[in-house]
Order: structure tokens, then C-alpha cells, then sequence
């Protein structure tokens, strides 16, 4: 419906094809001379650490970040607060550079998973890579569902047949390329949305009476500046402890546990490419997710004296889904050309995310699940780990469109995976502080820290904010654990 009024012009369809086509062609050439589950799934461990540091802020950034947290600052109420976060965010990715990435390079292991394995055994492996997979599926949903906006407001499709186009496309290089494709087109990406989010923050001022200064005059007034809230609080809104503590544990998980980032590590050359690499990332997030956030001010500024051509459809809950406010932006607002180049940066962004997920859960359901025992040899194997893709890319398309009438794309999926990632951030600590032992306290461990997050979300719900569910989740992982090893002790023979 918003295709017939705003339709793009030849030249815009020309570029959103061209890059298209030659992403996908730089995909496939790169998945050349695959001959084993080792060059697929880690890139022949031979990728230089600023290729690999690339993908990781291409990863960390996608859809959510180029289109949600725009919109999380345009919403009502929204301000910079969430920068709070992203301090937690630094903070941690330089904790596990110097901490948590020796562990890595000890083993030819392809996931954290296999660290809870040798040391607790095949069923705490298992049950680690399960709820991995359980997790990782629902947030990479979201984040896919994220990604169809701007092909809605553009053809005016059913998210169906956008959900398709875009897992589709993405599946067709990560299948055949593994994560050598991934990571060279990631660094591609990373490019193109950061191009397209500077171009946003300084064109935006141009359309508004007065430019930069009267932007940011307006957001000021609006209250949209405002960055620092130090009351301690579990739930509502950002503050600087769930940055400090919350978002510093959550990256622990997300960068240290989480396959989709930890896979990308594991591809380094050796342990000091892999500090490099989370080092760049540690450096890069603040400004990345500033800009982001400014350009969410500039377009908040705009629509205060501008009407929007497209008026932002409401969820489910009677709610505006801010989350179209950008691509609407883009869609209506953006010359000639340059509309191509912007939606471009979205569909780099929204690629890079879907490309990513596809990779680590058909690494974690082949290698950590054991998928890949029935075949013979690594022929065999490389062609069953393409099908495992496909699969996820099938599994994918169903989560997303179980995800349209989410409210805020950003919040569910980092809730969604904060389900689980206490309960493995655990898993992996034990690793550090145990000795080899029986695997059941771990089990039991990670299971109660999950029954007891989907009763904190959905019993809960706003009372606790998505930043302290690592922090909780992991506490719950490590009390449990330690008390079901105490109760499973064998008793000691008297003499």
C-alpha cells in the first residue's frame, strides 16, 4: 500500500540490484575450495583479525542498530539513555579479550559450547548448544523480521513474501560460502550502513528550518538529550547500572559465549588476532551506536515541523511501531539516487544479521549436537553442514513471521536471548573454576536459570529490564549448580 504513492525511481532499483547481485557473487566465489567443516564453518581459521573485527561490528550493529535504535529514541519518551548501555558494552568485550580468549585457541573446538563439554561431558555439551539454539533462533527471527520493513514500505508486500525475499538472498551466499563468505561480506556491509547512517545525520538538519542547531535545539526541549539516569532500578527505564553491571555481563555472553560472535573469534589466526579483533569492537560501539542515536534525534527533530508522508502503522497493542519511522524517512524524504544508497545500508545491515545467525546455528546443531556423526568423511560432512543451513534458513522465515507484532524489534530480541545467556555465561564459568566433574550439576544449573527467566518475562514482564537478565540469569546458573553438586555429592565412607 505504500509502494503506489512512494514508488523508488529506476536509478534507486538499479543500485539495490546492483548491490544484490554483487554480494551474492562475492559470496559464492568465496566459498571456493571448500573441503571440510573447518573451512566452512571457520573460515580455514586463516582470516586476518581486521576482517574478522569488521564482521564482528557488522554483526553487533545489523537491522537492530540501523533501524532500531532509531526508533527507540523516536518513541515516546525515548532519549539517548541507552548509551548507558553501551558503556557496559566496551567494558566487557575488553574483559574477555584478556580473560576469555586463550581458552579459545587451547583445542581445535568450534563453539564455546565445547569448553562446557570437556570439562562437564556430552550431556552438559548438548544441553549448553540446545538452549543456544533454542534462544538464538527466536532473537535472529526478530532481528529478520526487523529486516522486511523497508521492503514492505517499498513494494508494498505481505511480510511473507519480504520475510522469504531476504532469507532467501542470504542464504544463497552463507550456504555455499560458509563463514569466509560471511565475514568478507560483513566487512562489505559494515561500509555501506555506516555510509548510510552518516549520510542520514548530516542530510536530516538540511530539511529543518535553522539545520543542525534547530535540531538540536528542538530535542533538547523534547527531552531527547537527556543521557544519565543514576537511580538504581531493575525495571523502566536505562540507567548507569545496567550498563555498568547489566550490559557488561550481557556482553560477556554475547561476544565471549554467543556462537554468532564467538564463532568469528574462533576464525582468528591466533590468540592475539583475537584480542585485536574484540579490541576494535570495544573501541568502535560507542561511536557506532551515537551515531545511530543522533540520527534518531535528527529524525525525532524533523517530524516535530514536518507531517510524515507515511503515517507509522500501529501494532497489535494499539501502539505506534516506531520502528518504521527511519525507512519511512528514507522512503519519502531522500533524493533521487541517494534513496537506493540508504536502503542499501539497511539490506547490508539486515543481510549481515541473517547471514551470521544461519552460520553460527548450523555450526552449533552439526558440530556441538552432533548432527554430522552419520557422515563418512568430510565431503560427507561439508555437504551435510550446507543442508543444516538451509534448514535454519526454513526455521528462520517461521520465527520472523511469528514476530510482526512485536512492539519494540530492539527490546524483544535482546530479551529473547537473554533467556539463555545466563545460563551458558554460567556453564562457561564453571569451566574456569572447576576442575573436570559431573556434568548433572551444570544441567540442572542451566536449566533452572531457564525456567526461572521465562518466569521473569512472562510473569514479570516490565518489573525487570532486559539488561539484568544475563546478570540473573547467570547468579541463578551458578547457586544452582553449586547446590546440586553439593546434593549429588556421594557421601563419604566412614572408616
Amino acid at each position: 500500500m505504500f509502494a503506489a504513492a512512494h514508488a523508488l525511481a529506476p536509478l534507486d532499483w538499479a543500485v539495490i540490484a546492483g548491490y544484490l547481485a554483487g554480494i551474492i557473487a562475492l559470496g559464492v566465489w568465496l566459498g571456493r575450495g571448500q573441503k571440510s567443516t573447518r573451512d566452512y564453518f571457520l573460515g580455514g581459521r586463516d582470516l586476518p583479525w581486521w576482517g574478522v573485527a569488521l564482521s564482528i561490528v557488522a554483526t553487533e550493529t545489523s537491522a537492530l542498530t540501523f533501524i532500531g535504535v532509531p526508533a527507540m529514541l523516536f518513541a515516546e519518551g525515548g532519549n539517548l539513555g541507552f548509551i548507558q548501555i553501551v558503556f557496559g558494552y566496551a567494558i566487557g568485550r575488553l574483559i574477555l579479550a584478556v580473560v576469555m580468549v586463550p581458552y579459545y585457541f587451547k583445542n581445535e573446538i568450534y563453539s564455546p559450547f565445547a569448553l562446557i563439554g570437556n570439562a562437564f561431558g556430552q550431556g552438559a555439551h548438548k544441553t549448553a548448544a540446545g538452549l543456544f539454539l533454542i534462544a538464538g533462533t527466536l532473537a535472529a527471527g526478530v532481528r529478520v523480521f526487523v529486516t522486511c520493513i523497508p521492503l514492505q514500505l517499498m513494494l508494498g508486500w505481505d511480510v511473507t513474501s519480504a520475510i522469504l525475499l531476504f532469507v532467501g538472498l542470504s542464504l544463497v551466499y552463507t550456504a555455499i560460502g560458509g563463514l569466509k563468505a560471511v565475514v568478507w561480506t560483513d566487512a562489505v556491509q559494515f561500509v555501506l550502513f555506516v555510509v548510510g547512517g552518516l549520510f542520514a545525520l548530516f542530510y536530516i538538519p538540511t530539511l529543518i528550518d535553522g539545520g543542525w542547531m534547530a535540531a538540536i535545539d528542538t530535542a533538547r526541549e523534547g527531552g531527547k538529550l537527556a543521557w544519565l539516569n543514576t537511580e538504581f532500578a531493575l525495571g523502566g527505564s536505562f540507567n548507569i547500572w545496567m550498563g555498568i553491571f547489566g550490559a557488561t555481563i550481557f556482553v560477556l555472553f554475547t561476544h565471549g559465549i554467543d556462537q554468532l560472535v564467538a564463532q568469528r573469534v574462533l576464525a582468528c589466526r591466533s590468540i592475539a588476532d583475537g584480542r585485536k579483533a574484540l579490541i576494535f569492537s570495544a573501541v568502535t560501539i560507542l561511536p557506532m551506536m551515537l551515531l545511530f542515536l543522533f540520527v534518531g534525534v535528527m529524525l525525532w527533530s524533523l517530524y516535530q515541523h514536518t507531517p510524515m508522508a507515511i503515517e507509522i502503522p500501529e501494532n497489535a497493542f494499539g501502539k505506534k511501531q516506531t520502528d518504521y519511522a527511519f525507512p519511512i524517512f528514507m522512503l519519502t524524504e531522500v533524493p533521487v539516487g541517494v534513496k537506493g544508497l540508504l536502503l542499501v545500508g539497511i539490506f547490508a545491515a539486515a543481510m549481515s544479521s541473517v547471514s551470521s545467525a544461519l552460520s553460527a546455528l548450523a555450526s552449533v546443531s552439526v558440530m556441538d549436537l552432533g548432527f554430522g556423526k552419520s557422515a563418512k568423511d568430510d565431503d560427507a560432512k561439508l555437504k551435510l553442514s550446507r543442508k543444516a543451513t538451509i534448514f535454519w534458513g526454513i526455521v528462520l522465515v517461521a520465527v520472523a513471521y511469528a514476530s510482526r507484532e512485536v512492539e519494540s524489534v530492539m527490546n524483544t530480541a535482546f530479551a529473547l536471548a537473554g533467556l539463555t545467556s545466563g545460563g551458558l555465561l554460567g556453564g562457561v564459568l564453571l569451566v574456569l573454576v572447576l576442575n573436570k566433574s559431573d556434568g548433572r550439576p551444570i544441567i540442572i544449573g542451566m536449566l533452572t536459570s531457564l525456567a526461572a527467566m521465562l518466569a521473569i518475562k512472562y510473569g514479570l514482564k516490565e518489573a525487570i529490564h532486559w539488561p539484568w537478565y544475563t546478570v540473573i540469569g547467570c547468579g541463578i546458573t551458578l547457586m544452582s549448580a553449586m547446590l546440586a553438586k553439593v546434593a549429588l555429592a556421594e557421601p563419604r565412607l566412614s572408616r
